[in-house]
């Protein structure tokens, strides 16, 4: 990819914890509070042709409470009657019943092929909502959280094709008009996709501006589609919603339209026609030499050639240079000479004048020519990196650091995939300005920290957890190593039934929970009141990380999971339960 800046992720030193000594088990007990829903949450389950695992994670896996950002221990969900719920926490032990803010004004069990109802607080006076059969929402809701200025009012709605959900939004200003950036996610069936899951994944990228005249409506102004092969990890818009950043396992591209499409099969035909290489070059530690196929009507009068210490140029009777430049490096330019071989070919012999180097190319810049290797060279470069490489395992048991063994793995260390990458794409160009191998770094989760930034993502780092803060308006700095939840990656991985993942917005403790019953929270560490001793290092312990576990009392399965600075909000079919994790300021 020209023009890609492929970047790493700089962890910071001061927030990695190497004498970290792990997780102590509290049994003190945690404050859990329920709340009886009034009628079901609108859950809906995967259809018969909703097989693939990224079905699954898309949809199966959905989290069906939404943490309002803008305004603390605020929660919302959609009801089987297509009611948005909210509760509002201000005092655990004086909970009101959760109220309604909204209703759909569609029949959600009319749709035979929906999804589950999705929203997202784009600021902290918008809500994009949808009903799960392709009709988006664009609501004006007043400060939420108060009953008294919370006035849900719809400014804006329309059918969007096929049904989606949101994955973010953004409201910004621009051009003097309020805009909002949707990105809508699909997973369609892809009749072009014989041999694999026979669906794409499409993120469709909406731009919804106010008029600046008559009615003053909101209208779509721009419409753009990535399409990939597996669900992102994590897609987020930029606050200024001019890019976009998209964590997965397989890349994502803007599809073009119509006219985009013949100017690229122009460009393609034009550079597939200029493909063979107008020279071909060997060289030995003496000599270079370039072998050129003349034209059938060139005689040896029509051959102009230029030497020089360091430039060589090669003119055809009257027409441009053939080859004209800079050399690699100089040539002992009265001893370089020319001929026209037999077959018609034109063939130049330049002799180095430091012998023993060797040229990856002729002329600096010029990538016309192919390099013709012949197998005594090939031969001797294979020697040479012959030391790279052995055919057993550990060839020198003696050497310090052995190379690692896999058989010393645990279970819980293999990943499911290669590894994703995180590429940020710029919505003016739609190309992908930097990109960042993850590796092994594999993707936990994502939290909004500042509702005003881009959501931040927690990634694995060895045994770690890093959460990772993007800045789309510091090229310098755009992504930022903010908190570490100490030995959360490896503790996370033994947790096979886990289904959701979430942390704290002040990191003070980061939390899991199976699709049954239980959760699991690891405070981080925090200094001691009393004072504790390492009886197998005599020395005395300053802090101490705890986890704990909370049972549910309820046997429908966990449907939603956030997580506030004080408490964790965890959604049932028929209950909201609130878990106190931290006392209040």
């Amino acid at each position: 990819m020209a023009g890609v800046a492929h970047c790493s992720l700089q962890a910071k030193r001061l927030l990695l914890d190497p004498k970290f000594e792990g997780y102590k088990l509290s049994l003190e007990p945690l404050a859990c509070y329920q709340l009886g829903l009034d009628a079901a949450v609108a859950e809906v389950q995967l259809r018969d042709d909703q097989y693939t695992l990224d079905h699954m994670r898309a949809f199966g896996m959905y989290n069906y409470l939404h943490l309002d950002s803008w305004y603390q221990d605020n929660v919302y969900y959609v009801d089987q009657f297509g009611r948005v719920m909210n509760l509002s926490v201000t005092l655990d032990t004086a909970l009101q019943k959760p109220r309604e803010v909204f209703r759909l004004p569609t029949d959600l069990t009319a749709c035979d092929n929906r999804l589950c109802a999705s929203m997202h607080f784009s600021s902290s006076t918008w809500v994009t909502l949808s009903d799960g059969t392709g009709r988006l929402y664009l609501i004006k809701s007043g400060k939420r959280g108060s009953s008294a200025s919370e006035k849900w009012e719809i400014v804006f709605n329309e059918e969007l094709g096929s049904p989606f959900i949101i994955a973010h939004s953004v409201s910004f200003v621009k051009s003097d008009a309020h805009s909002l950036a949707v990105l809508l996610l699909r997973v369609e069936k892809d009749e072009l996709d014989t041999k694999g899951s026979g669906f794409h994944v499409t993120l469709e990228w909406l731009t919804i501006a106010e008029r600046k005249e008559g009615d003053r409506r909101y209208e779509i102004i721009e419409r753009r589609v990535l399409q990939g092969k597996s669900v992102p990890h994590y897609a987020a818009i930029e606050p200024s919603g001019d890019g976009l950043m998209i964590v997965s396992h397989k890349p994502f591209t803007f599809m073009q339209n119509e006219s985009d499409k013949l100017e690229e099969n122009d460009d393609a035909k034009a550079s597939n026609e200029k493909k063979d290489p107008l020279y071909y070059w060997q060289q030995t530690e003496d000599d270079v030499t370039v072998t050129v196929h003349l034209p059938q009507d060139i005689t040896k009068d029509d051959i102009k050639i230029c030497f020089s210490p360091d430039n060589i140029c090669v003119t055809l009777k009257d027409q441009p240079p053939l080859m004209e430049g800079k050399l690699y490096s100089s040539v002992d330019h009265e001893s370089c000479t020319w001929i026209i071989r037999e077959d018609k070919s034109l063939e130049i012999s330049l002799i180095k004048k430091n012998e023993g180097s060797r040229w990856p190319e002729i002329i600096v810049g010029d990538t016309r020519g192919e390099f013709i290797m012949d197998s005594s060279q090939c031969s001797e470069i294979a020697e040479s990196l012959m030391h790279l490489t052995s055919e057993v395992m550990n060839p020198n048991p003696e050497k310090e650091n052995p190379p690692c063994n896999a058989q010393e793995l645990e279970e819980c260390d293999a990943f499911l995939e290669d590894g994703a990458s995180l590429c940020r794409f710029d919505g003016n160009t739609l190309k992908v300005t930097h990109i960042i191998n993850l590796g092994s770094n594999q993707y936990l989760f994502s939290v909004v920290v500042n509702p005003r930034e881009m959501p931040c993502f927690c990634l694995r780092h060895d045994v770690d957890a890093l959460l990772w803060q993007p800045h789309s308006d510091q090229p310098e700095n755009m992504w930022e190593h903010i908190a570490t939840f100490n030995a959360l990656g490896y503790v996370q991985a033994s947790k096979q039934d886990k289904k959701f993942m979430a942390c704290a917005p002040d990191y003070s403790y980061a939390a899991l929970c199976e699709c049954l019953r239980r959760v699991f929270i690891y405070r981080q560490p925090t200094p001691l009141a009393t004072v504790l001793y390492n009886r197998k290092e005599g020395r005395q312990v300053g802090q101490v990380a705890k986890q704990l576990v909370a049972t549910l009392e309820a046997s429908d399965p966990i449907l939603g999971f956030q997580a506030t600075s004080e408490r964790l909000f965890v959604l049932t079919t028929k209950t909201l339960f609130l878990i106190k994790v931290n006392s209040g300021n």
